[in-house]
C-alpha cells in the first residue's frame, strides 16, 4: 500500500473511532469529512460501514478470536461457548455500533464485509463444532444461527432491570442451544437461585 493510501486509511480509522465513541451522527459521510477524505476514498478502503466498524474494533475482535481456543483448552465445550458468548454479549451491549456491524453476519445481508466478520464467525464455529462433537448442542446449529439468537439481547436498554432480564434471556438461550448441558454447568457462580 502506498504511503498516501496508508495515511488515508489511518485517518479514516482515527476519525471513525472518535465518532463511534460518542453518541451522534456516525454516518460514513461524516466520517469521511472528519478524516479529510472524499467518500470515494473512504469506500475504497472500507466498502461497507460494517467493515469499517469491525476494523475500528479490531483489537476486540482479535481478543475474541484468541479466546475461543483458550477457553476450549480449560473448560468443557458448553462452558467455553457460554463464556465466549457472554464476552461477545457484553461487548455488543457496551458498543452498539459493533453489535450492529455483526448483525448482518446472520446471512441476511451477505456482502463484501464478510471478510471482516469471518474471523469471529470462525471462532464461534469452532466452539459450536466442539459442542456438536460431544453432543451438547442441537445438531445442525451454525455460528450464524447463534448470532441471530444473541442479537436481540444487544438491544436491551442499559440499567439494572434490563441487565437482569438480559441475564435471564441469556440463560434461556444457553439452555436452548445446549439442551443436554446440565443446570449445574450453566449456573452463574454466586447467583442466588429462585426460591432460595
Amino acid at each position: 500500500m502506498r504511503s498516501d493510501a496508508r495515511s488515508n486509511r489511518l485517518r479514516i480509522l482515527e476519525a471513525a473511532a472518535e465518532l463511534l465513541a460518542v453518541p451522534g451522527d456516525t454516518s460514513m459521510k461524516r466520517i469521511a469529512r472528519r478524516a479529510g477524505v472524499g467518500q470515494g476514498t473512504l469506500y475504497r478502503h472500507f466498502p461497507t460501514r460494517e467493515s469499517l466498524v469491525l476494523q475500528v474494533y479490531a483489537e476486540e475482535v482479535e481478543g475474541l478470536v484468541a479466546a475461543g481456543p483458550a477457553l476450549l483448552g480449560v473448560l468443557s465445550p458448553p462452558l467455553a461457548l457460554r463464556a465466549w458468548l457472554e464476552r461477545l454479549l457484553n461487548l455488543g451491549r457496551s458498543t452498539p455500533e459493533f453489535a450492529a456491524a455483526l448483525e448482518p453476519a446472520t446471512g441476511t445481508r451477505p456482502g463484501e464485509c464478510d471478510d471482516a466478520r469471518r474471523p469471529l464467525l470462525g471462532a464461534l464455529s469452532a466452539l459450536v463444532s466442539a459442542n456438536e462433537s460431544v453432543g451438547t448442542i442441537t445438531p445442525g446449529t451454525t455460528a450464524e444461527d447463534v448470532l441471530l439468537l444473541l442479537g436481540p439481547l444487544w438491544h436491551l436498554r442499559a440499567g439494572d432491570e434490563h441487565l437482569v432480564r438480559a441475564q435471564r434471556l441469556f440463560e434461556t438461550l444457553m439452555r436452548g442451544l445446549c439442551p443436554s448441558g446440565s443446570d449445574r454447568e450453566f449456573s452463574v457462580p454466586g447467583a442466588a437461585r429462585s426460591g432460595q
